[in-house]
């Protein structure tokens, strides 16, 4: 009977020990909740979650000690979205070239306004969204704050902040430049793919193509935005939708 009731305590504080653990939000290093007995990879069987990188307990103090370091682990993400710069961006002026991808797809709905590289367009639907919905410039951010290996646009201007409620995007341009700046980056070239059924783009190609150099404080020629239709497929085909892809090459500033 000892040995039993020692058994069933060290199984009840394992488990007790790797709830607590999944309370510490660390589920990088927690392979999965299992049912009653579940094991874990090279783990006791036992209660709970298991942890891949301890993969043996064979005493409580292990356990709970194990625990320790799931929490001093875990604190520096759980700022992330208090402080984003916790992860890690390109090292400043590190010299080298930098490629960075952006998308953004936005739906089209009656009673917004449909604006596209801060370009207000004549059309019965716009672009819903927290911010004015310019999924051109969003796309734009997103592409250089990839490039630098910082936080997207969604962790940087949350969609919950009730500051951005209805801002104008130039704002976000403005910070993803001020950020490039800081680590000692240019724009290289920014090539964006807008893919819209209506209205037609070819009229308001080059406005946009020269509010993003501006706001990039590049030449015009290093912008360039191509615009394309979805031949009548999907919900970006049926006008439901706009879509925009966005590749940023950053360069050391000259």
């Amino acid at each position: 009977r000892g040995t039993r009731w020692c058994w069933w305590m060290m199984r009840r504080s394992m488990g007790e020990a790797f709830v607590g653990a999944a309370a510490a939000g660390d589920s990088g290093t927690v392979v999965g909740a299992g049912r009653r007995g579940h094991v874990g990879r090279s783990g006791w069987r036992g209660v709970g979650w298991f942890v891949s990188e301890q993969p043996r307990f064979n005493t409580v103090g292990r356990s709970r000690q194990r625990v320790k370091m799931i929490q001093a682990e875990a604190s520096p993400m759980q700022s992330t979205s208090d402080n984003p710069e916790v992860i890690h961006a390109v090292p400043k002026n590190s010299g080298e070239i930098r490629i960075g991808h952006g998308y953004d797809l936005h739906r089209l709905e009656p009673g917004y306004k449909l604006i596209l590289g801060g370009v207000e367009l004549e059309h019965d639907r716009g672009c819903a969204g927290h911010s004015d919905g310019d999924a051109v410039l969003h796309c734009v951010v997103d592409s250089v704050l990839g490039a630098l290996s910082l936080p997207d646009i969604g962790q940087l201007f949350s969609d919950k902040d009730p500051r951005w409620k209805g801002a104008p995007s130039d704002l976000f341009m403005k910070e993803a430049f001020r950020r490039m700046q800081a680590l000692g980056f240019e724009i290289g070239n920014l090539d964006v793919t807008i893919i819209l059924e209506r209205p037609k783009l070819a009229p308001h190609k080059a406005t946009i193509r020269k509010n993003i150099a501006d706001l990039m404080q590049c030449e015009t020629h290093r912008v360039n935005v191509k615009a394309k239709t979805h031949e009548k497929v999907d919900a970006v085909g049926e006008n439901r939708a706009v879509e925009v892809h966005t590749v940023a090459i950053l360069q050391p500033c000259s």
